[in-house]
């Protein structure tokens, strides 16, 4: 049975993950990054001279706005002068995931279903390790893929055990684009919303303030006038 429904959990775990250098600098990362909210994704590691440690993270529900690596970034920084993951000297960088994203959890597939995908394998099937195609859905500990790039006579529809994976990828197309001008748009319309919310709540909290002080003065007792001769009424 196909699923059809994304788990949108901080806590979920990657299905894909790193090896060597890169595998120590996720484990220092990770917690890390939960504490604040966000998830990892990957962690690359390029370049022998001037080494880059890019490190892609997220929300649950997959955004990440520049705010957001900013506030990664500082927390990131402290820890690793502090482990020391890396003894030459290197320059991180915090990112989103990117329209073409690797897929590393099993909501990562069950979000894109419909998608054009290229998928690596650690353990071939049938021969071959590198497959492309739309991603039909997960199945258990797989996932179903259409290939696109079946030769004849080849079998189209293959399952892929997620376990066996060395690296998933969304391919960049027309439909992949519209897709993530849509979430982009429904999620600031969200943000927009909660904005309205808040300024809602604070002027309501204004009136109560105001009604308080309204009611507050209604039910004080009115200053008596002041008299210069002491005689009232005369």
């Amino acid at each position: 049975m196909v699923e059809t429904i994304a788990t949108d959990d901080i806590a979920e775990p990657r299905l894909i993950v790193e090896q060597g250098l890169a595998a120590r600098v996720a484990a220092i990362a990770g917690p890390v990054l939960a504490g604040l909210g966000y998830r990892l994704v990957r962690v690359r590691i390029s370049g022998t001279v001037g080494i880059t440690v890019q490190i892609m993270a997220e929300k649950a529900d997959g955004s990440m706005a520049i705010e957001d690596c900013e506030a990664a970034s500082r927390a990131l920084s402290p820890v690793f002068d502090v482990e020391d993951p890396i003894e030459r000297e290197y320059r991180l960088e915090i990112s989103s995931p990117g329209i073409d994203r690797p897929l590393v959890r099993r909501s990562d597939f069950v979000r894109n279903a419909g998608h054009e995908v290229k998928i690596e394998m650690e353990v071939a099937l049938d021969g071959r390790k590198r497959f492309r195609g739309v991603l039909l859905g997960v199945e258990g500990d797989a996932v179903r893929l259409r290939r696109k790039d079946a030769a004849q006579g080849e079998v189209v529809d293959v399952l892929l055990a997620m376990a066996d994976m060395a690296e998933a990828r969304m391919v960049l197309t027309d439909a992949l684009i519209r897709e993530s001008l849509r979430r982009g748009k429904s999620q600031a319309r969200e943000q927009e919303r909660t904005m309205d919310g808040t300024r809602t709540d604070a002027r309501s909290r204004e009136q109560t303030r105001a009604d308080a002080r309204i009611a507050d003065n209604d039910n004080r007792v009115p200053a008596q006038p002041a008299h210069a001769n002491g005689n009232e009424g005369e």
